[in-house]
């Protein structure tokens, strides 16, 4: 007797096993991109209730970033500024703005549509509830605001910049050279390492010394930020913690 189904479809179990692994690779690959900070996180850019613009007021202005953030040295948390805040200076400044409505609801009780609630901010960076991160341990010990918010004295919306992810912090702990700075720098988004260490020149004289009698050093090709950088991190004893205990407590 002839048989019913022809040869060729002998193959088709191997041809669907392939394809079922080819659909299994492609999702699992698809969500190890998609579903991380690189692509869910960085660029967003939610809506405010104020169109607070960091810009104008860091750049132009000159606002300190511990003003509104007043707890990063002193926290583990960098805390959002309160309505009272804004209204020390927006009492006397476009306090009639549209834009500023909400702010005047919360906190001005001369204005017939206050109701005494706070301005609901939306958070933009947030770490999540299983990595123990401390704002105030990063900030007094040389690193600046810019090396995980990035530039945000220049943007007229504030927005997340950089992924920090878990790779993104080890890569830090493991060369925290790369970002380490003098800590009356912490706060100067501005801040450039060559203007530095031409401007103090007793401390370019001390990292070059440094440099020169360090034998894992000397005669390597670094920048001025990592010359700087490894001198801090030698004059501080920075160093920081590699295992998973370290943010995962």
């Amino acid at each position: 007797m002839a048989n019913f189904f022809p040869r060729w479809t002998n193959y088709i179990p191997l041809k669907l096993a392939i394809c079922a692994g080819i659909a299994v690779v492609g999702v699992i690959a698809a969500f190890a991109y998609y579903a991380t900070p690189e692509t869910q996180r960085v660029g967003y850019m939610p809506s405010q209730p104020i169109p607070y613009n960091h810009e104008l007021h860091v750049q132009q202005l000159g606002l300190d970033c511990r003003y509104c953030h007043s707890f990063v040295e002193h926290s583990g948390h960098a805390n959002i500024p309160t309505a009272n805040t804004c209204w020390n200076c927006h009492q006397h400044v476009k306090k009639d703005s549209p834009k500023l409505e909400p702010l005047r609801r919360a906190i001005d009780e001369t204005y017939e549509g206050y109701d005494g609630r706070p301005i609901e901010w939306v958070r933009v960076h947030q770490a999540p509830d299983y990595a123990y991160f401390n704002h105030s341990a990063h900030v007094n010990r040389g690193i600046s605001c810019e090396s995980c918010h990035g530039d945000v004295h220049e943007m007229e919306e504030v927005y997340h910049a950089k992924s920090l992810t878990m790779g993104f912090c080890i890569d830090c702990h493991r060369e925290p050279e790369n970002n380490l700075r003098p800590l009356e720098e912490v706060y100067n988004l501005d801040y450039d390492p060559d203007e530095y260490l031409e401007q103090n020149r007793d401390v370019a004289t001390l990292v070059n010394d440094f440099i020169a009698n360090n034998d894992k050093l000397s005669g390597k090709k670094l920048s001025s930020q990592q010359k700087l950088g490894h001198y801090l991190k030698d004059h501080w004893n920075v160093a920081p913690k590699e295992s998973c205990a370290t943010c995962h407590r």
